[in-house]
């Protein structure tokens, strides 16, 4: 079974889930607001509808329901608290990167199988926590992620989608042609090998959302399991 993941941006961190979502929710808001001056909203005795401001751009989010149970891990290596296999998605809502003076949450990639593989920052988490033990220790979590998809243009923003929903990918450009080796980033775990995949879609072919061009291209049904020292072949082929 593919485990959904989440790669942090900045330290090439990789957090994996137990298991694959018991639901996942999008939802797109349009770049759609009320017209208004200074003294309120514009409205009309004649009008049926509000008037709008069309202001571009707009705001996809995600929310993804994930179970953690600590009885489902094998071995020494179960935990006896679940908050210890949570507790780094709820670090991915603080704001510990900086940007421009200010500071913002880490920018993450959510990665599940070929499907999935989106750039956006965590706004928001909830956790319900049961099968309590006889000291009130969690070994169970339902835990609820909601995110907002990043892109830093149009271009960006619609080969996410096309990546999102399966349309394909879509050619920004970049190198093609040849091989480039899989490295490992050090944080591989058992069934893992710390593989960043979106990083090499990025050499090979010029930007991470061409991550399942280049997986199709050698075969690849699930980038998080492609061992480190693996030679890929390039797409000669750039698409339009």
């Amino acid at each position: 079974m593919e485990r959904i993941a989440f790669l942090v941006d900045s330290t090439g961190e990789r957090i994996d889930c137990m298991l694959n979502p018991e639901t996942f929710e999008v939802r797109r808001l349009a770049g759609v607001r009320p017209h208004a001056a200074a003294s309120g909203h514009l409205t009309g005795a004649g009008l049926s509808d509000d008037p709008l401001l069309f202001t571009g751009g707009g705001r996809t989010e995600l929310v993804i329901d994930l179970v953690f149970d600590v009885d489902l891990i094998d071995g020494r290596a179960a935990p006896a608290d679940v908050r210890t296999l949570t507790r780094h998605l709820w670090l991915l809502a603080e704001n510990s990167a900086e940007e421009r003076g200010g500071v913002r949450p880490p920018l993450i990639r959510l990665v599940w199988g070929k499907t999935w593989n989106v750039p956006a920052v965590v706004v928001a988490v909830a956790e319900r926590f049961d099968a309590f033990d006889t000291t009130g220790v969690p070994r169970r979590s339902w835990l609820r992620v909601k995110l907002v998809r990043v892109a830093a243009a149009t271009a960006q923003a619609m080969a996410a989608s096309a990546a999102a929903t399966g349309a394909g990918p879509v050619g920004i450009g970049g190198p093609a042609g040849g091989a480039v080796a899989a490295i490992g980033d050090g944080a591989a775990e058992p069934g893992f090998s710390g593989v960043r995949f979106d990083l090499l879609a990025t050499e090979a072919l010029g930007s991470p959302q061409r991550w399942r061009e280049l997986a199709d291209h050698n075969g690849i049904d699930n980038p998080l399991d492609v061992p480190a020292g693996a030679v890929l072949a390039v797409p000669s082929a750039v698409n339009p």
